[in-house]
């Protein structure tokens, strides 16, 4: 089975509509669709393998630094719609803005459409050999793919408030994985060169819409079959202690989704890695082993990133 050779500093966070993955998810996610990449990009990606891990959750921490952050990770799609197919919601951008507006689609997250926007930064950043943009777009993209396959960023009911589930966010997202991933097999394979991104993105966020209903229904199952005292435990977290699910309702309520977190993850980590190379494809194969560092790239932020594309900026 598929175990990170890193030691990972989890930070355990409150969920909010910009998180998710937890930091362990998405530094797992990132680290694990280096492997899937052909050998003209896994000398680069494996050499700069720390930093495109670490960079991994700079897109949550820019939520408190822009306003313009936290509906790049999540769309709900119930607003528009009660069940797939999605076919309501325009696949093209452009298209979107102009029947429902863009305040609209600020207001309730524009996550498929921000993918395929970093995709094409990331493209134009290969074709300027640009070292620095490479990483921390690599980064990002990852991240955002990783929310793409979390359900719930794909609702309203984010954290179960609509449903008396508060805190389910965080018990899918993060709880699981770092509890169980030690048993998933992240070895998914090589990347893929997509043909037709706009779909295979949205065709993801459908499959997490999708997933919502069993996400909530088999959470309220499992509190069903546990006694009230034994939900819940307290756990040491460094100096902390926090009250958390407990192992028998988390390993219930894993047992009960049927692997549905690792087969997200999974999915997660093909599409990262298949978007990464597809981006170097479309940029002409530039030959990476000449590419050399020109910043540090530990800096806090990722974003906005030295002259290239900026704001608004969509794909042509």
């Amino acid at each position: 089975m598929y175990r990170i050779a890193l030691l990972l500093s989890l930070i355990i966070t409150q969920p909010t509509r910009a998180n998710s993955w937890g930091f362990f998810g998405h530094k797992t996610i990132n680290h694990a669709a280096v492997f899937t990449l052909p050998a003209e990009m896994f000398a680069f990606y494996k050499a700069n393998i720390s930093q495109i891990t670490t960079l991994a959750v700079q897109a949550d921490k820019r939520r408190y630094i822009s306003e313009d952050e936290a509906p790049r990770h999540y769309l709900d799609a119930d607003f528009y719609e009660s069940a797939t197919p999605l076919d309501t919601i325009p696949r093209q951008y452009d298209s979107a803005i102009a029947l429902f507006g863009i305040d609209t689609l600020i207001k309730h997250g524009i996550v498929p459409w921000h993918v395929i926007r970093v995709k094409w930064w990331l493209t134009k950043a290969f074709m300027a050999k640009d070292y620095t943009a490479i990483i921390k777009l690599s980064a990002d993209l990852g991240h955002y793919v990783g929310d793409l396959h979390v359900p719930l960023h794909s609702t309203h009911n984010y954290n179960g408030q609509f449903t008396d589930q508060h805190g389910i966010h965080g018990f899918w997202e993060s709880r699981l994985p770092e509890l169980f991933s030690d048993n998933y097999d992240l070895f998914v394979g090589k990347a893929t060169y997509l043909f037709d991104i706009e779909n295979v993105v949205w065709d993801k966020f459908e499959e997490s819409y999708a997933a919502v209903d069993s996400v909530l229904m088999f959470d309220k199952l499992t509190q069903q079959s546990i006694r009230d005292d034994l939900l819940y435990a307290y756990e040491q977290r460094g100096q902390q202690t926090v009250r958390t699910q407990s192992k028998k309702y988390s390993s219930a309520y894993h047992k009960a989704l049927n692997n549905m977190v690792e087969r997200r993850m999974r999915s997660s980590i093909w599409c990262v890695g298949s978007l990464w190379y597809t981006a170097w494809v479309d940029a002409g194969q530039p030959d990476l082993n000449l590419l050399t560092a020109d910043t540090d790239l530990s800096i806090k932020d990722s974003f906005p990133i030295k002259g290239i594309f900026l704001g608004r900026e969509e794909p042509n």
